[in-house]
């Protein structure tokens, strides 16, 4: 028996390769693959392969090809085969403009490039069923040709083959009414097995109750100029979902019924779904993902032009969550922006959108708004929103949230520029303090700007010899001597002259070069130490702080044995800062460092002790020998009796566990004696010193002590 072929049409040699492989894989033994390059070629092969009495039964073209496109190609293909089916293979941003060829070429499926091969091989295999069974009913519409005496005979020809498929077949005479169906159509449709008893009317009555409205087609009418309509999917009140399908039957050119065929795909269909929800959906918080929010912004552009309205974009950002995340790791991270999810799409109206942008960032969609007083109110709703405490690790987390507005046409005319102006002042508001809304002004983009020359500059300034380090000294305030001192990064740029170290730290913490200017530092900070010892000065201990970053290197034990060896400081004499955050990162790897570091005879201190999220459990597992209280609650003392409280506790907690106190951030006589009559002895801060130079530094160990 003759197999009957199928041509696969590409100008791309490997594609084609690809596409050929892959039908013989799965169909290969049931009918012949051939290849052309070109919709030329192909109408020859269809011409010899015609002439050999082989049957075509699928072609699959691809749609950019030169000299003639697909859907040309198809066309005429279709005007000499309309029994072949068709199916074009088509880039996403071609999709919307094969709409024509549908009916001009009786299109059976256009496929999305890239393709995904399970879904290519479906799609054929169905094409190909419907192929055979459109073979089958053509073999009928003959049988039905023939004279009365043969009707008997074709109608039981007829039920035979509707049973043999796999699809549910009703079939309607030209007025609508119906003729016969098959045993699939009533399983299919959930009718129960009586329904040979009911009349054509009852029937369609059954089919149209089923029918989730509005409905997808009538069965009763039919395109009488078209052989073949292309395929519907039906929803069912059960749930199913059905594809279905007609063919116009004729007899002598004159319309004598209609054949609809139906097929369960509700698990392809559910497939389906769930693939689109993961690709335009985060599938963390199940919010919308960026490239939605961006389509519907266009879209909300557009309205907005025609009805001279105005709309709005807000950026909320979720200030220092990289702190919780470095903190309670990245579930528990991952827990708290789903439930800010949460809490944020309470605060919207039904027809604003919100997305998820990235990481701890947010997007809202206001398509329409009357003034600005719309998103202060919104921006303030979602402040309140989420002041509450939430919950992680049986730990309650206070979060604060900064927040950018753009709004159409005051601050852009398209979706790409109002977002990045939204962006832009979400920027801005993380720089007046972080938990406010900010609203875009033509003066953010310079300040963005400077953000991004400084990141730029940042790379070469550490060859440029632009750092410098500048000390503090922390003092006993019961003998008024200098115990240590405090090595202060400061960047001094030729082209933007002093950089202020809240700019750029941040931006080297992010960019990584943070790592070889730590190392800069320690190295400095250790030779300065080395070279007060050699002249004689009292003795103290080098404080130097290590960040995030610098603690994630495998290396750092090394390279901090390397720099005493190098400097000659003994490690008695080095003492490193290190934030909560850093320790709660990986508990179990910064105990093994930091027992590493106290074996050595290095000081460890705790910094900014009290910010930060961690368990007071935690704290006795660290050798830690010193807690450096926070300046946020040395600043208001004398007038906030809870950060009194809090002061006292944390020095009685010092004390508790043996544990040196040191107070930041101490500006004043008051501020320093109550801290001394409350049991701080040791203070640093503008009250002594601002941060110095080495050789302002060095003049102050000389002295010993402070008058």
């Amino acid at each position: 028996m003759t197999k009957a072929a199928i041509i696969c049409v590409d100008d791309e040699e490997i594609i084609l390769t690809s596409l050929e492989e892959q039908l013989k894989r799965n169909i290969g033994r049931d009918y012949d693959i051939e290849l052309a390059t070109s919709g030329q070629e192909a109408l020859l092969l269809c011409a010899e392969l015609e002439a050999e009495g082989i049957p075509i039964a699928l072609v699959i073209s691809d749609q950019t090809m030169p000299r003639m496109p697909g859907d040309e190609f198809l066309i005429k293909l279709h005007a000499s085969y309309p029994q072949t089916l068709k199916i074009l293979l088509t880039g996403q941003a071609e999709a919307d403009s094969v709409g024509n060829i549908v009916n001009a070429a009786a299109l059976y499926r256009y496929i999305a490039k890239p393709w995904n091969t399970t879904d290519l091989i479906l799609t054929v295999k169905e094409a190909l069923r419907r192929y055979g069974q459109e073979q089958q009913l053509a073999e009928q519409n003959i049988l039905l040709r023939q004279t009365n005496q043969k009707l008997q005979k074709s109608r039981d020809l007829l039920l035979a083959t509707l049973d043999a498929t796999d699809d549910g077949i009703l079939v309607l005479d030209h007025q609508g009414k119906v003729v016969i169906f098959n045993q699939q159509f009533a399983d299919i449709w959930g009718f129960c097995s009586n329904l040979g008893e009911k009349n054509s009317d009852e029937i369609l009555t059954l089919v149209f109750q089923q029918l989730v409205a509005p409905y997808a087609c009538d069965l009763t009418k039919q395109n009488s100029q078209s052989q073949l309509q292309k395929y519907k999917l039906l929803k069912l009140k059960n749930g199913k979902i059905l594809e279905c399908y007609s063919q116009t039957q004729r007899l002598e050119q004159e319309v004598v019924g209609f054949v609809w065929g139906f097929r369960d795909v509700t698990e392809r269909e559910k497939s389906q779904a769930i693939a689109q929800q993961k690709v335009f959906y985060d599938t963390l918080t199940d919010l919308p993902k960026r490239s939605i929010l961006t389509n519907q912004l266009s879209e909300a552009i557009t309205k907005a032009q025609q009805s001279s309205s105005s709309l709005a974009v807000m950026f909320v950002d979720l200030d220092r969550f990289k702190v919780i995340n470095d903190t309670l790791g990245h579930s528990a991270g991952d827990r708290l922006i789903q439930q800010v999810g949460q809490r944020l799409k309470n605060c919207i109206k039904d027809n604003e959108l919100i997305a998820r942008w990235g990481g701890d960032e947010f997007t809202l969609l206001l398509p329409r708004i009357n003034s600005q007083t719309d998103t202060s109110e919104l921006a303030t709703k979602i402040l309140e929103t989420l002041k509450p405490s939430f919950h992680l690790e049986d730990k309650p987390i206070h979060l604060t949230t900064s927040i950018g507005i753009a709004i159409y046409p005051e601050h852009g005319a398209d979706a790409e520029t109002l977002l990045k102006n939204a962006d832009a002042a979400l920027s801005q508001a993380k720089q007046q303090g972080r938990n406010n809304c900010q609203y875009y002004n033509p003066t953010i983009n310079s300040q963005v700007n400077n953000l991004l020359i400084i990141d730029n500059l940042l790379h070469s300034a550490l060859e440029q010899e632009e750092f410098i380090l500048f000390y503090q000294p922390i003092v006993n305030v019961m003998t008024n001597q200098i115990v240590k001192m405090e090595a202060l990064l400061r960047w001094q740029n030729r082209q933007l002259g002093f950089v202020s170290p809240q700019n750029f730290i941040p931006l080297a913490e992010e960019n990584g070069t943070i790592v070889p200017i730590g190392e800069w530092v320690l190295k400095t900070a250790c030779a300065q130490n080395k070279l007060w010892q050699e002249m004689g000065l009292l003795p103290i201990k080098m404080s130097v702080n290590l960040s995030v970053r610098q603690f994630q290197q495998p290396n750092l034990v090394s390279t901090i044995i390397n720099v005493l060896q190098q400097t000659q400081l003994a490690p008695s004499s080095l003492e490193l800062e290190i934030t909560e955050s850093v320790t709660m990162r990986d508990v179990e790897l910064a105990k093994t460092i930091l027992k590493e570091f106290n074996e050595m005879g290095i000081a460890l201190s705790l910094d900014d002790f009290g910010t930060g999220y961690s368990s007071l459990g935690y704290l006795k597992q660290f050798p830690f020998h010193t807690l450096k209280i926070d300046r946020s609650f040395i600043k208001d003392l004398t007038a906030s009796s809870q950060d009194l409280a809090i002061v006292n506790a944390i020095i009685a907690l010092g004390k508790g566990l043996n544990l040196t106190v040191v107070a930041e951030g101490v500006e004043t006589e008051e501020i320093k004696n109550l801290l001394k009559n409350m049991g701080c002895e040791y203070i640093q801060g503008y009250f002594f010193s601002k941060p110095v130079s080495a050789a302002e530094a060095t003049q102050l160990l000389k002295t010993h002590r402070f008058i």
